[in-house]
């Protein structure tokens, strides 16, 4: 079904490693034109280095997401640079673990800023143009922890993949006749997103993660949404490692 993601373009926030990265470089074997954006431009610029090795299109783009005006900007940078937007993956996230009894009240604005604000600025960006064009794909990454509360620890990080959920889902009732969303909730990846936890939860986040699959295989789970013909929307996937109890 590589007919249904050859030829479209494709942002990705988050795309200078981990899921970011390797569902870049794994639509873009598939014929997809990859856009990936992130703060560290470097990392971008080694992944499209990649992609362009293999044969493939992809441009960088450097992103904070948590500033709305950038957003709004690489979207538009985007469209000029390869005439329209097919696909936005919301990626970029943060999951700094912490009971909440430390009160850090900093992390807790962090992931605020990153997983949701974010994802909302993402959809900001691109829903006008896909509303505009008929058609589009916004992906959000949530995570299994939006579908069962990971505590303790994990509360305000599974409140933020709680409301990314739930955005997705409304999201859906609101613009699904034109344009597909869908919500990618994995569990335990093995990418940098472990090492966003700092303190005392730190050993016991790594020892979480010694369970964790390969981004690879979340990769090919947001290729297969992306894959669909345009009258099918995959609105769900739960993605976990057979051992993982959570």
């Amino acid at each position: 079904m590589t007919k249904g993601i050859e030829g479209k373009v494709v942002l990705i926030t988050g795309g200078s490693s981990g899921i970011g990265a390797e569902t870049a470089r794994l639509l873009a074997e598939r014929g997809a034109k990859v856009a990936i954006a992130a703060r560290r431009k470097d990392r971008l610029d080694e992944v499209v280095a990649d992609i362009a090795a293999n044969g493939g299109t992809a441009r960088s783009y450097a992103l904070d997401v948590t500033d709305k005006s950038a957003v709004q900007s690489v979207v538009a940078a985007i469209i000029a640079d390869f005439g329209r937007l097919d696909v936005l993956i919301n990626n970029a996230g943060l999951m700094p673990i912490r009971p909440m009894a430390e009160v850090n009240t900093d992390e807790w604005d962090q992931m605020i800023d990153v997983n949701l604000k974010g994802t909302l600025y993402g959809i900001a960006a691109a829903l006008p143009g896909f509303l505009e064009q008929g058609s589009g794909h916004i992906i959000n990454l949530s995570s299994v922890a939006g579908i069962k509360v990971f505590a303790p620890g994990g509360t305000v990080y599974s409140g933020t993949k709680f409301a990314v959920s739930a955005i997705s889902e409304g999201l859906r009732h609101e613009v699904g006749e034109k344009v597909r969303v869908t919500s990618i909730e994995p569990g335990a990846v093995e990418s940098d997103l472990k090492f966003t936890t700092s303190g005392t939860a730190a050993e016991t986040v790594l020892d979480f993660y010694k369970q964790a699959i390969p981004t690879a295989s979340v990769a090919r789970a947001i290729a297969f949404a992306v894959e669909q013909p345009d009258d099918v929307d995959i609105n769900a996937i739960v993605i976990r490692p057979t051992a993982q109890e959570f």
